[in-house]
């Protein structure tokens, strides 16, 4: 018998550069380097260390949490992790969720992998689990990532004034949301486009 045989990994969202599966102890490496880089840190709002156990512990606990669905996002050629996506804060009586996402591996970043993942995670939310609203929280000095969210179709709603602390300054923090119709309107348009 071989003992360094892994079974294949379960795709739990697939697209056609990336899937999403659940996160796996093996992973845990990366989401703690990411979770411990600064450029990152600055954009995710993390302020404290995190070590490796702390890491490991933290995504135990989010797979067990009832209102969490986290996921890793993995290169379909190469089977890379290289980043993280998922659904908390979920509400199934109001129908609304918060929605995340982290592109850690900076060299992925750019690539049409987020945009992939969005449409992968807003298909699963809006057509799987029936939710009406995915809000999503930005720094305001993320402008490739408001710019990101508004191009899927996320709408501004409200600003925390100064709501963000990084580098010595204050910062706005946006809120963004999409409805499940203007999903579906953004879906209708990429059809008709496809079809010219």
């Amino acid at each position: 018998m071989n003992n360094n045989y892994q079974p294949p990994r379960a795709k739990f969202l697939s697209g056609e550069k990336v899937y999403l599966r659940s996160i796996e102890p093996d992973d845990i490496a990366f989401l703690h380097n990411w979770a411990n880089d600064p450029e990152t840190r600055g954009l995710t709002g993390e302020i404290r260390p995190s070590s490796y156990a702390d890491t490991l512990e933290f995504y135990q606990k989010v797979q067990k949490n009832e209102d969490r669905i986290w996921l890793a996002v993995v290169l379909r050629e190469t089977n890379q992790t290289i980043g993280e996506t998922g659904l908390l804060r979920m509400f199934p009586a109001w129908r609304t969720t918060d929605w995340s996402l982290i592109i850690g591996e900076k060299a992925a970043r750019g690539k049409g992998y987020g945009t992939e993942v969005a449409q992968l995670m807003l298909n699963y939310a809006f057509g799987h689990l029936n939710f009406h609203r995915v809000a999503i929280g930005v720094v305001g000095f993320n402008t490739g990532a408001l710019r990101f969210y508004e191009r899927l179709g996320f709408r501004r709603e409200g600003i925390q004034r100064d709501g963000y602390y990084y580098d010595h300054q204050y910062h706005d923090f946006l809120m963004l949301s999409m409805l499940e119709h203007e999903f579906l309107e953004k879906q209708r348009e990429k059809v008709d486009r496809s079809l010219g």
